[in-house]
């Protein structure tokens, strides 16, 4: 198994009986020896340094009806609130105090954020703070508004994949939505000049392990600058509500390979990781990612933003806690550092 790690650390690829065989048959031996080679790379590239982004959940409103998600149009049971400029503005203020330099503006596809409302909100937080780095994830939209919120300040997008398998897909999500128009969102939001973020779930319904491979395919084509992963977690009010979670162990190993695969990826520790596991931030870290994006939404609506059951957004998980996040990770070997943590190109 160790030389399959090797290769994988050398080549940046393996064939997919390799991949098969890393991901379901590594002993503890041979994860803490994969972990360990994650972090090297990782350590080569970015040092120590752990990168902060702050997460403003701006709505939970969605047009969408996906089988998975807490805030699915069909869910009558999810209290909804949408942030308007001014609270947005006033996170950004404190998230600035507190040492972000990078915003990410999250949601659900809600059609009260226009492209002239977004851009506007852009437009003034660029103003108030030029050194900022400002990161959305509003799902899929046209060409034009991904170009016009591009045009307007806005430098990273966020759209997980959720799975590279397309029947496996139709199986998550509504029948109108497809991988294809996915996809390509993702390789327009590419074309414009985006640092553009995709990713999976890890363990959703109806998942094989031969699709996590096809996911791992996926990100060596596409190179993306980003990617986030987590277990998938159930929410009691949708269709998947009693389905079992994802798991830690996979999703761990799973960072690693990506961090193998693509040395100067940034690489967050989800919030999903830290909901299904005490110290998942951490050992997503010592797993080889580098960001961790910290709740600065307002604290009356952080409990609606209910993705998956028990959601964290307290703690830890919250802004305000930045001084146990930075001692956390101390501990661990590693810093925060107050910077806009951009994508590291690599000759």
């Amino acid at each position: 198994m160790k030389q399959i790690i090797d290769r994988l650390r050398q080549n940046r690829d393996l064939s997919d009986g390799d991949f098969l065989t890393l991901l379901t048959e590594s002993g503890e031996k041979e994860k803490a020896y994969l972990f360990d080679a994650a972090r090297a790379v990782r350590q080569s590239v970015y040092g120590d340094d752990v990168y902060i982004r702050g997460l403003i959940e701006v709505s939970n409103y969605c047009k969408n009806d996906c089988l998975y998600c807490g805030i699915r149009r069909s869910n009558q049971k999810a209290s909804r609130y949408r942030l308007d400029e001014k609270t947005i503005l006033a996170c950004c203020d404190v998230g600035y105090d507190l040492g972000f330099r990078t915003f990410v503006l999250q949601g659900g596809e809600d059609g009260w954020y226009t492209d002239t409302r977004l851009a506007a909100i852009i437009r003034e937080i660029k103003a108030r703070y030029p050194a900022v780095a400002v990161t959305l994830s509003l799902g899929e939209r046209s060409e034009e508004s991904y170009r016009l919120l591009f045009e307007a300040g806005a430098d990273r997008y966020l759209l997980r994949h959720e799975t590279a398998v397309a029947e496996h897909y139709q199986k998550l999500h509504p029948a109108k939505m497809s991988l294809k128009n996915r996809l390509a969102c993702l390789d327009t939001l590419k074309k414009i000049g985006f640092q553009v973020g995709c990713g999976m779930m890890v363990g959703s319904p109806f998942q094989k392990m031969e699709y996590l491979i096809e996911d791992l395919r996926f990100l060596q084509r596409f190179d993306p600058q980003m990617v986030g992963i987590g277990p998938f977690l159930p929410h009691r009010d949708t269709p998947f509500g009693d389905r079992p979670a994802g798991s830690v162990e996979l999703t761990l190993m799973l960072l690693a390979v990506i961090r193998l695969l693509l040395p100067s990826v940034l690489l967050p520790a989800t919030t999903a990781l830290g909901t299904a596991a005490e110290d998942g931030r951490e050992r997503g870290i010592l797993a080889g990612a580098n960001v961790v994006m910290p709740n600065l939404s307002p604290a009356d609506v952080r409990g609606k933003y209910l993705l998956y059951n028990n959601k964290r957004s307290y703690g830890a998980e919250a802004a305000e806690c930045l001084d146990d996040l930075k001692r956390r990770m101390e501990q661990i070997g590693c810093h925060v550092v107050v910077a806009k943590g951009d994508y590291k190109y690599m000759p």
